[in-house]
């Protein structure tokens, strides 16, 4: 679960993660285009891809290569162990 910790700490991967929840199975080149134009974020290609990197080692995107493109996928399965681990009341929620 650390990992999930870890991956989530950077606002560029959570705004990666965002994007993908978006717009599903993107190549590295379509997720730096929408950080640069939607978010203003001029991150090298190198920088998104060791995003992805910490991204993928913690279980949160997917990857397939198809010919010489690699397509990026959103998995929020491992979301779940936090929600798990602690579960919020239903009357809390519907509180806030």
């Amino acid at each position: 679960m650390s990992d999930v910790f870890e991956a989530l700490s950077a606002p560029v991967r959570r705004t990666i993660l965002d994007e993908l929840a978006e717009r599903d199975e993107q190549t590295l080149f379509e997720i730096c285009t929408r950080l640069s134009v939607k978010h203003g974020l001029a991150l090298t290609r190198q920088a998104v891809s060791q995003h992805l990197e910490v991204l993928e080692r913690a279980g949160l995107v997917h990857t397939r290569r198809e010919g010489r493109c690699k397509y990026h996928r959103l998995d929020t399965s491992p979301l779940r162990a936090i929600v798990e681990r602690w579960p919020l009341p239903s009357d809390k929620r519907k509180a806030r």
